[in-house]
């Protein structure tokens, strides 16, 4: 960016080098709480929230829910159930008008009587046809309705796993998170769009025809209720143990697709420890599972359909031998017999449907409970939105208050760290592994926030900076850039909305990277392949600082880019390194110290804890834990004998 302040000669207000214990930079009366609520000393939980396994709504409350987060879905729901009612209606015609033609027409006293006949059964067939009309509409519209209410869930809950902490994210398998997105939505379109509807219009359905039944012949009606009422209580009594086991076989699908997920990405590292077979055998133990699962839940299922199935055979019996004996009585016409026996036809089709359609209703509400409850997951790095501000435009400094931080269920990873970095200055954190450096960066760039204390950029408390804002003047370059499916120059243009081809090959020349561009098969449209493996480590982390440079924030944090790539292009790193960090703020998480001899401040942290902040040359005088950190570096360098 235009106007950067060149590095700071001697960063002001630090500790006094190798004195062990750094005097406070900044002062500690003023430390906001971590939740951003303006309540000074306030600490919170450290992010990285578990998702539950699923939320603990019923099965209504799970549907309303449901469709409450879908507003395409209920669109025109309304009209479209009217007109499933008038499909519903249509079919009890046909039954109504043999019994009256068998009665009237074909039994009519002096003979057959066609004249009456024919005009009811065309006008049967003319409400059949409209019946089938009506039905594709409904169906047509159902499906639209529910194919953009599912896309805009399916897009909700991508957007909320997003909006977790990494915390959150590696809490659960990322295949498991993934199919709480994709199959478990999958589970609610199959029960949406084949038995959400007939759901409700088979109760209808079922009401309609009972009250027909009743006006026709209540003897009958007594003989149906008779033989369903046992068939619906067992269905009620089954629907809970379904129901559970539904939900774990959702659960289990989610292990499957991680146990998938790990081997495939994970493949070089299976192949390289001859890891097949257990990798194998983890992957086939988790399909079992899932079979297992499966079997129990199908079992269930069977069970209640072939209850209904038997309460529908029963009943035609029964209505026929009670049937024949009222008519045989004179209490019933052959053309009520036979508008009763295709009534109940048009009954136990519904109950047999109702039994399997909820229980699909209840892998539908499984796989609706597992998206729910990663929805009702908290975000940890909530986005204060318009509520927020922006950074200054300005150069940027960065101050650190009080700062704290746990991870969920340990002991504290940093704690009381202050410090102050003066716009355009070089800091260079080290110390050893597990000392808190990583957590220090990821506290700067939020992609943490801390528990207690603050951490201000701009003179902003991090946690009321608008997100775009954020992201627009700070940036992180990690240890190992990830890169996209797509091209050279597309990962690089991911650094900046609107980035164009001249933008990308303006910073591939600014970082001295031409050359490197040209050799690569197709310059900067090289094809990078998944995850970049197309590329070396060293290619990958090119990219990254390329991507960072077309971002062109005010702050950059980098997780050191030289520690673990090949010697061929360490030089090239290096200077595209020292060509992004000119003229700009800079903490870099150094793991070789290299880096720490030229920065303007080197930031020593151990145990979780800043004990020495200075320059390189000050800390080394001092004989302190920089000074030994860095003797022993300098001599792993030196060569053997």
């Amino acid at each position: 960016m235009s106007g950067r302040t060149p590095p700071a000669a001697v960063p002001q207000a630090q500790p006094t080098p190798g004195t062990g214990a750094p005097d406070r930079a900044a002062t500690t009366s003023s430390r906001g709480s971590a939740g951003g609520d303006g309540a000074p000393g306030t600490p919170r939980a450290a992010d990285g929230t578990r998702i539950a396994r699923e939320a603990g709504d019923g099965v209504v409350a799970t549907v309303r829910r449901g469709l409450a987060l879908s507003p395409l879905m209920r669109r025109g729901l309304l009209g479209t159930l009217l007109l499933g009612v008038l499909a519903t209606l249509g079919r009890v015609v046909v039954p109504l008008a043999t019994g009256y033609v068998v009665d009237n027409g074909i039994n009519a006293e002096g003979g057959p009587d066609t004249s009456l006949v024919v005009p009811v059964a065309a006008a049967g067939a003319l409400v059949v046809l409209a019946t089938a009309v009506v039905s594709y509409v409904v169906n047509r519209r159902l499906f639209t309705a529910t194919e953009a209410g599912l896309a805009e869930l399916r897009t909700t809950a991508f957007r909320r796993v997003h909006d977790l902490s990494a915390l959150t994210q590696s809490s659960e398998q990322r295949g498991s998170l993934v199919s709480r997105v994709t199959t478990d939505v999958d589970t609610i379109s199959t029960f949406l769009q084949f038995g959400g509807l007939l759901l409700i219009l088979s109760i209808g359905q079922v009401a309609v025809v009972t009250v027909i039944i009743g006006v026709t012949s209540w003897p009958l009606l007594l003989v149906v209720l008779g033989c369903f009422v046992p068939v619906v209580l067992f269905g009620r009594w089954m629907q809970p143990r379904v129901s559970g086991a539904f939900g774990e076989v959702r659960a289990r699908v989610g292990r499957v697709l991680g146990g998938i997920s790990e081997t495939v990405v994970g493949a070089d590292t299976i192949r390289a420890y001859g890891a097949e077979g257990r990798s194998r055998e983890r992957v086939d133990v988790a399909v079992e599972d899932q079979r297992l699962a499966q079997l129990r839940a199908q079992r269930l299922v069977a069970t209640s359909f072939s209850s209904a199935v038997l309460g529908a055979g029963v009943v035609v019996a029964a209505i026929v031998v009670v049937g024949a004996l009222l008519g045989v009585d004179g209490s019933l016409t052959l053309g009520e017999l036979l508008t009763v026996l295709l009534l109940v036809q048009l009954l136990t089709g519904p109950v047999q449907s109702l039994t399997e359609v909820l229980n699909e209703l209840q892998n539908a509400v499984a796989g609706w409970r597992r998206v729910l409850a990663l929805l009702d997951t908290p975000v940890d790095l909530a986005d204060p939105g318009t509520d927020g501000v922006d950074l200054p435009e300005e150069p940027l400094d960065l101050r650190v208050e009080g700062l704290g931080y746990s991870y969920p269920g340990g002991p504290p990873a940093l704690s009381d760290v202050d410090l102050v970095v003066p716009p355009g200055t070089r800091v260079a954190v080290v110390g050893r592994t597990g000392s808190g450096k990583t957590t220090l960066a990821r506290l700067v760039t939020r992609l943490q926030d801390p528990s207690t204390g603050r951490v201000l950029v701009g003179g902003q408390d991090l946690r009321e900076v608008r997100s775009a804002s954020l992201r627009r003047r700070v940036a992180m370059v990690p240890q190992e850039g990830f890169l996209f499916e797509g091209s050279v120059a597309e990962n690089v243009a991911l650094g900046r909305e609107g980035a164009t081809r001249d933008d990308v090959e303006r910073v591939v020349h600014e970082l001295g990277l031409t050359a490197w561009a040209a050799d690569l098969p197709d310059g900067l449209d090289t094809r990078v392949g998944q995850r970049g493996e197309s590329l070396s480590a060293g290619e990958r982390q090119l990219v990254s600082l390329a991507r960072a440079r077309v971002a062109d924030p005010d702050l950059l944090v980098l997780d050191e880019a030289t520690s673990a790539v090949d010697p061929g292009l360490d030089v090239a790193i290096g200077a595209a390194l020292e060509r992004l960090m000119a003229g700009r703020t800079s903490v870099t998480i150094a793991h070789r110290l290299s880096t720490a001899e030229r920065a303007d401040l080197v930031v020593v942290v151990a145990g979780g804890r800043v004990v020495e902040t200075g320059r390189h040359a000050d800390l080394v005088a001092a004989g302190g834990t920089y000074a030994g950190l860095h003797g022993a570096w300098a001599a792993q360098l030196q060569p053997a004998g």
